[in-house]
């Protein structure tokens, strides 16, 4: 069986990469390994006193995102498609790269907003990250409109 991991960003073009997704999978009789990445510093704000943490802010966030990804991973497996997820905080790309190689990846699919020039020198594209340091092949759907 063919591992595909997939990182999602609960964005409005989400919706868009799992039906891409679902596709490949049903394709290539895969799985989808599924994974959204939170910040690690989703509980910390800037107030009058400097920076301050906020746990239970984190733990509403962190258990939003659980919600939205088991949704996600129900309508993966309705398609009789073999599903399980991961919600981790940390960096994007390296967590990324750890849990396709955790779980034996034969691909990485991504979603291409795009965008271009400014933005990415700006803000950097972790599309483009992955494929620059993944071992294995990173599928990347357009999913612009």
């Amino acid at each position: 069986m063919i591992n595909i991991v997939l990182p999602v960003d609960f964005g409005d073009k989400t919706e868009q990469l799992v039906d891409g997704a679902v596709k490949f999978a049903k394709q290539l009789n895969g799985r989808i390994f599924l994974i959204h990445v939170a910040p690690s510093d989703i509980g910390f704000a800037i107030g009058d006193m400097g920076y301050q943490y906020f746990p239970e802010v984190e733990a509403n966030e962190i258990r939003e995102e659980l919600v939205q990804l088991n949704k996600i991973e129900q309508r993966i497996i309705a398609h009789d498609i073999d599903c399980e997820h991961l919600l981790k905080q940390g960096i994007a790309k390296d967590t990324i790269l750890e849990y396709a190689k955790a779980k034996n990846a034969d691909y990485i699919v991504m979603g291409s907003h795009g965008r271009s020039g400014i933005y990415d020198v700006f803000v950097g594209s972790l599309t483009k990250g992955l494929t620059k340091d993944s071992h294995v092949p990173v599928l990347v759907l357009p999913i612009h409109d």
